[in-house]
């Protein structure tokens, strides 16, 4: 499938081999290589596109930004405009980092102007927070020691990013480290400028205080990355966050009963996090200085908490049958499918599986109340095998767990993850078989059925919950 990018017709309505959109027969191709295949973001400056870069033979994915405003000005688009460069610039100067994204291109087009880059084939932090619920201590320690390298690196470069926050940060999937994107509204230090007010800008709920006033430094990257912190311990708006009365931070209030946060820790955000510049870490450097000393201090147990999470351990790929105990089910088959990114075998793989634990003839249809005959170890462990192979992406608990994020709502459900909210019978067309599928996307539901079957999704969380209790 190829998208027409042109604002006022955006259409999908064009196969791969195409030039010109069937719709209104603008060119498909970008400077004639890279072919948009579907939007995947909009904001308040433009909007984003995976799409190919067909000039090489590999036909590698990339990720094509159009700078697109709503009945602008004349003020406020040339203000976007010049931005628009500024981030190229910004991405051409800082984008040799392993961590900040590649730009690839930047060039305007039928009046239009676009940026082209690496694409980043991963989730947000947000996306990460909102599936699996709030992070451990050890995993913010890994979070905020990523992060304070990439933002030495650009304080270095005298660029202050100015929109630090978990929906800009995603982690990679094939090495799982952190990626900082989205430079368009970064700034350029300039010596000497600093008592200068300039325009506030940047996203209310990370923004320091001295930037929401138009004086951004680069301490204000430092205090969004404290404000990053308690998000992730909470999983709580920022905004709930700050007692206005008393005029503190109240976030550890918000932090589950079952969580312990350090000493250290806390000292380490208290400091990120204090409102006068001058009382905050300075520099980077300064915050991974400290963290190195409370290292030292805490031993080896401090050295624990931080250390890079290790991957899930194999599942069992032969599964006894607690009823025949002389039956053994293999998931092999689909272990191999899914690590080799055959995802639309394995999807069929995993439904014919499901209708087998059923003893339900080939083809048939799952009925949301036979989900609670599935036996728990193993949905478990086709579920554990989506996962691992998916790097969190695929998997019914992922879609268990956000299914519970968006409070049990099956429509909101399905317009998260791409799926249609009826069950006609043209709903085989809308799979995405494809990592840049959204979250939970996978596996489809292909093989259900049954008056009631949207219900499938309460009826799998129940499942999760009672089997997780079990455990």
């Amino acid at each position: 499938m190829s998208y027409c990018v042109i604002p006022g017709c955006l259409s999908p309505q064009n196969s791969e081999g195409d030039r010109s959109c069937q719709s209104c027969g603008s060119k498909l191709l970008l400077r004639e290589r890279y072919r948009s295949l579907r939007p995947i973001g909009q904001g308040g400056f433009g909007r984003t596109f995976l799409a190919i870069d067909e000039d090489l033979p590999s036909k590698p994915f990339c990720v094509i930004k159009q700078l697109y405003l709503h009945n602008p000005t004349a003020w406020s688009y040339g203000k976007a405009v010049e931005q628009f460069h500024q981030e190229a610039v910004r991405l051409d100067e800082l984008g040799k980092h392993p961590q900040i994204p590649s730009l690839f291109a930047h060039f305007e087009q039928n009046r239009l102007f676009y940026l082209v880059q690496e694409f980043i084939d991963g989730q947000t932090l947000a996306e990460e927070l909102e599936v699996q619920g709030v992070f451990t201590e050890p995993q913010v320690w890994e979070v905020l020691r990523d992060l304070l390298d990439i933002v030495k690196f650009i304080h270095a470069g005298q660029v202050i990013h100015r929109d630090v926050k978990p929906s800009n940060i995603m982690r990679r999937g094939h090495d799982r480290k952190l990626v900082l994107i989205d430079f368009g509204i970064a700034k350029q230090i300039v010596e000497g400028n600093s008592h200068l007010t300039g325009t506030s800008i940047g996203s209310p709920e990370y923004m320091a205080p001295e930037q929401n006033r138009g004086k951004a430094v680069p301490a204000s990257d430092l205090y969004s990355l404290g404000i990053i912190c308690i998000r992730l311990l909470t999983n709580v708006s920022p905004f709930d966050l700050f007692d206005i009365n008393q005029g503190c931070w109240i976030w550890r209030d918000r932090v589950p009963a079952s969580r312990r946060i350090s000493r250290p820790l806390c000292q380490v955000i208290d400091k990120l996090l204090q409102n006068a510049v001058n009382q905050r870490y300075q520099t980077a450097e300064d915050v991974l200085q400290a963290l190195t000393q409370t290292t030292q201090q805490e031993g080896s147990l401090l050295k624990a908490r931080v250390a890079p999470r290790q991957p899930p351990s194999e599942p069992i790929l032969a599964v006894v049958s607690p009823a025949s105990p002389a039956t053994k089910r293999d998931y092999r088959e689909l272990q191999g499918l899914l690590a080799g990114g055959s995802w639309r075998q394995a999807d069929e793989i995993t439904w014919a599986a499901v209708r087998q634990l059923l003893d339900k003839p080939p083809g048939s249809y799952l009925f949301p109340g036979e989900i609670d005959r599935l036996p728990w170890v193993d949905l478990n462990v086709i579920d554990q095998l989506w996962v691992k192979h998916s790097r969190g992406r695929f998997g019914f608990s992922v879609q268990v767990n956000l299914y519970r994020s968006l409070g049990e709502d099956y429509g909101s459900f399905c317009d998260r993850v791409g799926w249609p909210k009826n069950n006609g019978r043209d709903r085989h067309q809308i799979w995405q078989f494809t990592t840049t599928a959204p979250i939970g996307h996978l596996p489809s539901r292909r093989g259900l059925g049954g008056q009631n079957w949207w219900r499938h999704l309460a009826m799998m969380a129940t499942k999760f919950a009672q089997g997780e209790l079990a455990e």
